[in-house]
């Protein structure tokens, strides 16, 4: 029995639920105002995530009803049973431990698409001909993985340049995403990786800088060209101008007309291959964003790749104009679908896939003109690409995923409160970049509003939110990019080696270090018998532990606050489904307020300008009931068997959750087995 067999997912990552209720009132996001008002949630649109509340263990909690101590996906990163100091990504499914929803769907007999959820997808983990997977690997966007060529690119083209140059990995004092994952050693097969060994990272952190903060100084490339009167083409209009667009290290060099409109204003320009004008490669206004195919070098080898373009801004009198370059993707990377047919399916409809954007930070210009705006690129993209795939296979339940939200996030939300060490930015932009963010994930989800007069039930959810730092730095704690080796070695736990001077190394003295933070919200003891290194006997362990729990609550910032929330040793974190070997001999969660973005707090943590950790949750549709705001607490590891209950399947082998029987549109029987 059941109440709906067609469901519609769709995931964004890091959509924070306080935030769009601020932005549904204030009448920015119809869309899911209908949603709402059609459907159920509660009157917060919270639901209660689990930890850590970051991308890979929560999306996985979500498709297996497991919390991370069952299903094992404990971090963004995975822990090195090697050494402690170690950790590798967490994307690959191999990794999982239990049973995902999307495997009995499609066991069931219920056709099912999973696309791009980055949480225990990829590669597929089950063979029934009904599962069909479009990439999962990484979480910022589809074939991250292996299918980037190269960088991000500013071109500036200016009339008074007399030659080409161009600079690579040029700082701009601009924070990036803290969660992007590029150039995976996937190889030919994916389904061959060894999820223990991909991408292993030692990362020994003793300032901010070290860490996540660090892509507060990423590096893009910058390509300058001079603009002058067009000369040598086949064929130009009068007073057209020319200069040459530099790609991929300036190793690829087009020529570009520069034109101007009936009014004599320039606004337009024409990227060729040759000044013959036989192969037209893209043609745009000020303003638009758009594709072109073109070539590319990595490791001296010839590669096709999908370029997107934004032409940023132009001088009226075309003296000067700005044009962003997103990174070139491999139009013949196709390693990560299954069945393979999907992605030229989805090439002959959507397109190629878009390069996802990260640029940002300090320069609100670029962020205005060229993170937005290719993000919104990117979102009509996939509404395309989705709808083919659904449209054209008639899938009967569908898992996705768009990480524009959290991209954005980590960009805007980390710098829309002032920062006394960038004393110079744009403050008062960012609420506002941050309202366009959403009202264009509004329109992302209003183009699914048709599948509701198709019969599907949809469900809106994310992983998690995020949230705003204070104005300073937080503490040298909690980072999710390595080591937290600085405090521990305040504290006296983690010993560090010295250089002639004196002076710290990034390099941990395993002879003196008794206990060591790594990842988000993990402290391991360096334990004799366990770690290969150890120096703390076993039966002096529950004391050390003791004594790191004391020191920890009572540690105070330089204003003397409190920046530790809760510490638990692992048999207490069951509490919080973080007992397992994979988790640390500690759990701890930062005090609000003094936490990273989202993933080293607690789900019910609240930031500044509306913001919270929180994951959102809306249901509409079929089967479910209309305009009911829901009391109870609905869960992450609730949702994977409220999707088996409403399709009528069995609920996933190791599943912790329970059905969401009160937002059900009517009565069922639940499959246990």
């Amino acid at each position: 029995m059941s109440l709906n067999k067609k469901v519609l997912v769709l995931g964004v990552d890091g959509m924070d639920p306080r935030l769009a209720k601020y932005f549904m009132d204030k009448g920015k996001m119809p869309n899911l105002k209908r949603y709402v008002e059609n459907g159920t949630a509660r009157e917060d649109l919270h639901l209660l995530g689990a930890h850590p509340t970051v991308t890979p263990p929560m999306w996985t909690t979500l498709a297996t009803g497991a919390y991370p101590m069952t299903h094992g996906i404990t971090d963004y990163h995975m822990q090195s049973h090697e050494s402690l100091d170690t950790i590798y990504y967490s994307f690959n499914s191999k990794l999982c431990k239990a049973e995902q929803i999307w495997n009995v769907t499609a066991e069931a007999g219920l056709k099912t698409l999973v696309f791009h959820w980055p949480g225990s997808s990829w590669p597929p983990t089950s063979d029934s001909p009904n599962l069909h997977v479009v990439d999962g690997l990484t979480p910022g966007a589809i074939g991250m993985a292996g299918g980037v060529i190269d960088s991000e690119c500013i071109c500036v083209a200016n009339e008074s340049l007399t030659k080409i140059t161009f600079q690579t990995n040029v700082k701009l004092t601009a924070i990036g995403a803290g969660c992007i994952i590029e150039g995976l050693n996937v190889g030919s097969d994916t389904n061959d990786l060894d999820a223990t060994q991909a991408n292993v990272v030692t990362n020994i952190m003793l300032d901010v800088m070290d860490g996540d903060a660090a892509t507060e100084e990423i590096q893009l490339d910058f390509g300058n060209t001079p603009i002058r009167a067009a000369e040598g083409w086949a064929n130009t209009p009068p007073n057209a101008k020319e200069f040459i667009l530099l790609q991929n290290g300036g190793l690829v060099r087009r020529p570009t007309l520069l034109l101007s409109n009936e009014n004599g204003i320039y606004d337009r320009i024409e990227i060729y291959e040759k000044k013959d004008q036989e192969k037209l490669l893209c043609a745009m206004k000020v303003g638009e964003f758009a594709t072109f195919v073109d070539k590319a070098f990595r490791d001296d080898k010839e590669h096709r790749v999908n370029r997107t373009i934004g032409f940023m801004e132009c001088a009226e009198d075309g003296s000067d104009l700005k044009i962003y370059l997103a990174r070139g993707m491999d139009i013949d990377y196709n390693s990560n679908y299954s069945p393979a047919s999907l992605y030229e399916q989805i090439v002959s409809k959507a397109g190629y896939v878009p390069g996802m954007p990260t640029i940002g930070g300090l320069r609100a210009d670029l962020i205005e003109k060229g993170l937005l705006p290719c993000w919104e690129y990117y979102t009509q993209w996939q509404n395309k690409a989705m709808k083919t795939l659904i449209d054209e296979n008639k899938y009967d339940v569908i898992f996705s995923h768009v990480h524009n939200v959290d991209i954005c996030a980590h960009v805007l939300y980390r710098l829309a409160v002032y920062r006394k060490h960038n004393p110079d930015i744009e403050i008062e932009r960012y609420p506002g970049f941050m309202e366009r963010l959403y009202i264009d994930t509004d329109r992302y989800l209003g183009e699914f509003m048709e599948y509701l007069d198709k019969g599907y039930t949809i469900f809106i959810v994310s992983d998690h939110g995020g949230v705003i730092p204070e104005a300073e730095h937080p503490p040298l704690l909690g980072d999710p990019l390595g080591v937290n080796a600085k405090l521990m070695y305040d504290l006296g736990y983690t010993g560090l080696k010295k250089d002639e001077n004196g002076n710290l190394l990034k390099e941990i003295d395993w002879t003196t270090t008794k206990a060591i933070a790594t990842r988000e919200c993990y402290i391991w003891i360096n334990l004799m018998g366990r770690n290969a290194n150890g120096i703390v006997r076993p039966e002096d362990k529950y004391l050390l532990e003791k004594q790191i729990i004391d020191d920890l609550y009572n540690y105070r910032d330089e204003h003397g606050e409190r920046v530790i929330n809760l510490v638990l040793r692992r048999k207490d974190a069951a509490l919080l489904g973080l007992d397992s070997d994979e988790c640390g001999d500690l759990i701890y969660f930062i005090e609000e307020g003094h936490n990273h973005c989202h993933g080293d707090s607690l789900s019910t943590t609240e930031g500044l300008l509306h913001t919270s950790v929180s994951p959102i949750f809306v249901a509409c549709g079929k089967g479910i009931k209309k305009g009911y705001k829901a009391e109870r607490l609905l869960r992450q590891i609730d949702f994977a068997p409220t999707i088996a209950a409403l399709t009528g399947v069995r609920i996933p082998a190791q599943c912790e959750g329970a059905p969401m029987y009160q937002i059900f549109d009517g009565s069922l029987e639940v499959k246990i087995n």
